[in-house]
């Protein structure tokens, strides 16, 4: 779809799931696209030829802005992706969620080189829990009330924003991310696939997600429609409770026989704890940890997008069930060339 104005793109923190479609999507829009990655980050979701590369060193804002100018070109919009979802050290969190965000954008500062949009990928968990008792959903304007680390470290890092001269910012807030390529949403296709439904608690609980490709549009559908300054939640326009996520997943799969198994809060807080103690005397982050009990312990993850439809036309496209077909096809594939390798 290309454009009639060419914009100069620039993905900070191209590499991984999401920024392979966040790349893709502007290329398809016509617009001239650079990745911004460290030296040791894999571009195996970024190999269209057309792609730009700038190598950044996040822990020095000078040598950034050393690399940004010898790129010798402005970026007109800034799709700021980079951040940690798990790590080993819960300091981490503060130094590649907020640190590295502030020298990025001291950089910016010091080549003179501010982009005329700049767009930070936050997150739903930046607001905290939600109503629980009679499941009323997020709103772009409630006050953040974090209760993870992570969530904390998001709300850093839209202060630093927000505390930043010159820049036109634009925060999106999205609920849970799956698609093709993803790893997280992935192990719960494994259990089910294998006829296991893993949970936690026996209080219903309402999901949201949003298809990879539709948070790829809404990216640059706010670039070029939000107003600067705003922040918006980002989610298909309906919860699902954990049941009918495992028919959409059983179904996608081509399993009629799911065995559901629920695990009381204290026992997955148990597990999560000795998971997270495992990652950290092994140096590595555990998928399983603290922060991920008190999300996935979470009854109420409704979003109500009204104030994205109107903010900048937000129209997601793809349902759980079709994105779900997409994911598992993909899931497929992967073991399906797995096994030939073996």
């Amino acid at each position: 779809m290309p454009t009639a104005e060419i914009k100069n793109v620039l993905i900070v923190g191209a590499g991984g799931f999401i920024g392979g479609f966040i790349a893709n999507e502007s290329l398809r829009r016509g617009y001239k696209t650079w990745c911004g990655l460290r030296q040791s980050t894999s571009r195996r979701f970024l190999t269209d030829t057309s792609l730009e590369f700038v190598v950044l060193d996040y822990a020095s804002p000078q040598a950034m802005a050393d690399v940004l100018l010898q790129a010798g070109v402005r970026w007109d919009w800034i799709v700021y992706n980079l951040g940690a979802t798990k790590v080993s050290n819960y300091m981490d969190f503060n130094v590649i969620n907020c640190d590295y965000l502030r020298n990025f954008l001291q950089a910016l500062q010091m080549s003179g080189l501010m982009p005329d949009r700049f767009i930070y990928m936050s997150s739903l968990s930046a607001l905290g829990p939600c109503d629980e008792k009679d499941y009323s959903p997020y709103t772009a304007g409630m006050i953040p009330f974090p209760n993870t680390r992570y969530g904390v470290s998001k709300v850093k890092a839209e202060t630093i924003l927000e505390s930043t001269a010159g820049l036109d910012w634009i925060v999106l807030r999205p609920t849970g991310v799956y698609g093709p390529n993803d790893g997280d949403y992935r192990m719960m296709i494994q259990c089910i696939d294998r006829h296991l439904d893993f949970g936690i608690g026996f209080r219903r609980q309402m999901l949201t997600f949003i298809y990879v490709e539709d948070l790829a549009r809404a990216i640059f559908d706010a670039l070029a429609n939000a107003s600067p300054r705003s922040k918006f939640l980002i989610s298909e326009d309906r919860a699902y409770t954990a049941r009918q996520v495992t028919r959409i997943i059983s179904k996608a799969l081509g399993r009629k026989f799911v065995l559901p198994v629920r695990l009381p809060l204290w026992m997955a807080r148990a597990v999560c704890f000795v998971s997270e103690k495992w990652g950290i005397m092994r140096m590595k982050p555990a998928t399983l940890n603290t922060d991920k009990y008190r999300i996935m312990a979470q009854r109420n993850w409704n979003v109500d997008i009204e104030s994205s439809r109107k903010g900048f036309g937000f129209n997601p496209q793809v349902s759980l069930e079709e994105g779900m077909r997409r994911t598992v096809a993909d899931y497929r594939a992967s073991v399906k060339k797995s096994s030939q390798k073996l």
